[in-house]
């Protein structure tokens, strides 16, 4: 099956759901990574124009690691709304051509405005790809049905309760290596903030596996809108 994957900022994915990602590449399935926002504005050294061609380098490395096609639809940092129309014509143009089984993205309450707007506009644009007369870029045919979409965790898990969990413990290394594709940011916070990244992401997989039973894991909540929900275990 297809699944479309859709973070905010190069790396989001990669944190949130690449071991998931992962597992379903390696099951067979298409994924799809779409990233909003091209990341320009992430650093406090590196200025937002070369910034965002870097970005956009590391996020088609980190999709290569598992054989995952790599959209970035960049828009600049802290410029996200998904009032936007063109963003949802895009969003509904990547939809009805990758028709995906499912969707993964952010929550509704993460950490920053610029996550919370891609998730709204995710539930917007897989219910307006359903209208068949709703006009999106790249002229295919509308969907059936809207999708079910899950929600990946937060930054670090905080205020997110999971509903359910898929066993990374098989792909906690290929999910370590796409987030270290992403060195700009690695880089950054290390030397500037203290933070050793690498070791943050396997710890909230390593948490999550430990609620769960599972050396290492992801967790996701499904949206529970009509008519997106399934009697189907979708999430491998």
């Amino acid at each position: 099956m297809n699944v479309l994957a859709v973070g905010c900022h190069p790396d989001d994915l990669e944190i949130g759901c690449g071991g998931t990602l992962a597992k379903l590449s390696a099951l067979g399935h298409q994924v799809t990574m779409v990233h909003v926002a091209g990341g320009d504005k992430g650093h406090a050294v590196i200025k937002p124009e070369p910034l965002r061609q870097i970005r956009a380098v590391e996020a088609q490395e980190a999709g290569a690691l598992i054989g995952a096609d790599v959209i970035g639809l960049d828009i600049p940092d802290l410029s996200v709304k998904s009032d936007n129309d063109e963003l949802i014509r895009k969003l509904v143009g990547i939809i009805r051509q990758t028709r995906p089984a499912y969707i993964i993205t952010h929550p509704p309450e993460d950490y920053m405005k610029d996550h919370m707007e891609v998730s709204k506009a995710v539930f917007d644009a897989s219910f307006a790809a359903t209208v068949p007369h709703f006009e999106a870029e790249g002229n295919v045919r509308h969907c059936d049905k809207p999708m079910p979409v899950y929600y990946m965790d937060t930054l670090a898990g905080v205020a997110f309760l999971p509903t359910e969990y898929v066993d990374i413990t098989d792909y906690i290394e290929t999910k370590m290596r796409m987030n270290n594709s992403h060195q700009s940011q690695l880089k950054w916070l290390r030397d500037h903030d203290g933070i050793d990244f690498l070791d943050f992401v396997r710890t909230v997989s390593k948490f999550r596996g430990l609620q769960c039973g599972k050396p290492y894991a992801e967790g996701f909540r499904q949206c529970m809108a009509w008519p997106r929900l399934t009697t189907e275990r979708l999430l491998p």
